[in-house]
Formats: structure tokens, sequence, C-alpha cells
């Protein structure tokens, strides 16, 4: 596969929050996303989610007709989620879920796939493998998340089906016995249910699980997107990236200021982005990544906060095809591959298939052209109707 995959640092958990109490977490989903408001040193505060150069490893902020969902390093889940959530009455705190397991991010560099192959290439192997996994499409990348704990699955398993690892992962070995207490990967601790054997019976499972969880793939009406991107600002690297040059001394061996988190950012992005999260949007969702600019799919009813600050196709029109996975565990696995699977394999007969995805706590949406997601929609939703008795 021409694609490159490699493990971003740090681990991440994900956040659901019910619409209804998001203005109680708009100043904790502010801090994550503005985290030079706290400290100057990240590893003494325990905001682990910052590299040493005070950008960030990941974060998406999403915000959709469905939920508020947050994907953050799992140290501010800890330290910034968690204490929001014991500030609420017991039954509503009873409705924000934290995912117990924490996740492991891949990103995948990929050039010559297109994105709906893209998507059912990554996944099908980990579905087969009964690896459960997020999957967030992005202006530049796509990411992939992991049980920390199935590293080694998910690196086998990709390795098999001919993708490209740095070389850190393809070497991977497991830190602890594959006996250890924390639970193990599933080559340790099978699932009570064997992972399916096939693509078509992974498609299959898929589709009556969703049915009997009565997940209903709808559209909103009028709500149409575009996927651009935040500017790169070259002059944040302006030594950073220099491989003759220390990132903490000076060619005269003295030691260099750290650098701030606001000196790596646009600040007039990052403003837009507060003034947009502020209106609580109908949909906006927010991918910060290590060596990747910041990455929008948004309403394109918001892009006149943002002005010049946003490159890319804003001009195109994407429709979200949603699904709401409340009803669905944290870990269910083969959603994406099982949706995307199904849709590349029946519009390939019509059409291309450009389609991207992405999940968040608790839900998923396809992501398709006006014209595709007339036609996904009438693929989907006859294979979840529910048959009268």
């Amino acid at each position: 596969m021409n694609a490159q995959i490699s493990f971003l640092d740090g681990t991440v958990r994900l956040i659901h929050i019910p619409l209804n109490l998001y203005s109680s977490f708009l100043q904790p989903i502010l801090q994550v996303l503005l985290p030079q408001s706290q400290t100057p040193d990240p590893v003494e505060s325990g905001l682990g989610g910052l590299t040493l150069d005070n950008e960030h490893g990941f974060l998406n902020i999403s915000v959709t007709p469905i939920e508020c969902s947050i994907v953050c390093h799992s140290s501010w889940a800890k330290t910034v989620f968690e204490p929001a959530i014991k500030k609420l009455p017991k039954e509503l705190s009873k409705a924000i879920s934290i995912s117990k397991d924490s996740y492991a991010v891949i990103s995948v560099i990929s050039a010559g796939m297109d994105a709906g192959s893209r998507v059912v290439d990554l996944t099908s192997p980990l579905a087969l493998a009964g690896v459960p996994i997020f999957f967030i499409t992005t202006y530049y990348s796509d990411f992939i998340l992991v049980p920390d704990k199935d590293r080694e699955s998910v690196v086998k398993a990709l390795l098999a089906r001919g993708f490209v690892f740095s070389e850190d992962e393809s070497s991977f070995k497991p830190n602890v016995p594959t006996t250890h207490s924390r639970g193990g990967s599933h080559s340790s601790q099978p699932p009570s249910t064997p992972p399916p054997s096939s693509v078509g019976e992974l498609q299959t499972r898929t589709f009556d699980l969703l049915k009997k969880r009565n997940v209903v793939p709808y559209i909103e009406p009028d709500l149409r997107l575009v996927q651009c991107s935040g500017r790169e600002k070259s002059s944040i690297r302006s030594y950073s990236d220099r491989p003759s040059l220390s990132r903490t001394h000076t060619a005269n061996g003295q030691r260099r200021p750290p650098k701030s988190w606001v000196d790596t950012v646009d600040t007039k992005l990052y403003t837009s982005v507060i003034s947009a999260l502020v209106s609580q949007p109908r949909f906006l969702s927010v991918t910060l990544a290590q060596d990747d600019p910041p990455s929008l799919l948004l309403d394109k009813g918001l892009l006149g906060m943002f002005g010049d600050s946003l490159v890319g196709p804003t001009e195109g029109t994407l429709v979200p095809i949603f699904l709401d996975l409340v009803n669905l565990p944290f870990e269910a696995t083969g959603i994406v591959s099982g949706v995307a699977g199904k849709l590349v394999q029946d519009m390939q007969m019509v059409e291309s298939a450009e389609l991207s995805y992405l999940s968040t706590a608790r839900a998923g949406a396809v992501i398709l052209s006006c014209e595709q997601s007339v036609t996904a929609l009438a693929i989907l939703k006859p294979l979840l109707d529910k048959v009268e008795a």
C-alpha cells in the first residue's frame, strides 16, 4: 500500500458531552484548545497533550447535531474534564461519558489511494482482527484511534496487508508480557464473539448490530460542509526545523527561551475557532495534530467567521450522513469498515466513491458529495429498516 503509518506520542481518551450540557463544558474545551493559558511547562502541569515544541500532539473537538465529542490527551481528560464533570449534579454527570480505555493515535499519510478505498483498506484488517477503532479523516491525513493495549495486534494486522510503518513501529514489541494483568490484547484475551472471518461476514454483522440497536442513517436538512485547513505558518518553525541548530541551544551554546504555544499557531484562525465554538455551531470539527496544519470540517455557514485564515476548496459542498451510535458500547468493532465497505462496494457500480469518515465519541458521519450522499442513503436505509412483523 502506498501509505506511511506511524503512532503519535501519548494516548488519548474520548469524551461524550450531550448538546444540552455543551455550555457547561465550553470553558474546559477552550482550556485544552488554548493550553498556554495554564502554565508554560506542560510536563510539570500534567498537561501532556503538547509536544516539546508546545504544539498539540492530537486534539479533536467536534460539535455535531448529535453530540459534542472531544478526543484529547489522557492527562487532559483527567485534569480538565473529570473535575468539570464532578461539579455537575449527579443526575447530569451520568450523561457525560469518558472512554475507559486509553487510545493510541495512528497517523496515515497516503498517496495514490482514492478516499473511499483508503478508509476500507485501513479499517477492514483491524475489524477482522477484532480491534475497535475510531477513524478521523482530515484535510491532510487520516487518523485511526485504537486501544493502546492492542498496539501489537494493530501493527501485525496492517503489516500483513502491506502497509509501511515507520522504523520504530515496524519492530514494535509489547512492553509487558502477553499475560499481563491490565487485560491484554485480543491475542491474550479473545473477545467472547470471535472476529468475523471475511469482509462479507463483517458487513453482515455490522448491519445486524446497527439494526438491532435502532440506528437509522439520516441527513440533516440544509446542512452543507466544507473541509479545509488553516494556513501553514512557516515562520514559526524558523529554528526548530533546521537540522544544524539545536531546539534548546543557539549556535553559540546559549540556552534558547522556551517557545510558547502562541508562537506555534495562527492567532487569527484560533480566534475564529473560539468564536465558532462560543456560538455552539451546528457542525464544526477541528483537528490539531503534530506536524500537520490545523484541519477543519465545518458548516458552510461558518465560513464568514474565518475570513482568509482558511485554505482549501471552500467552494465545495459536502453532506454528512449521520449514524447515532449512543446505544452501542465504545468498544463496538467493525462499524467504520462495515459501513464504508458496503458503500464503496455498491457505489463503484455508479460512480467513484470519494468517501471520508468522522468518528466522534458516540456517533459516526459518512462524508460525501451532495450527489453521492443521495446514492449512499438509498443503499444504507433498506439495510437498516425494521421489518414489520
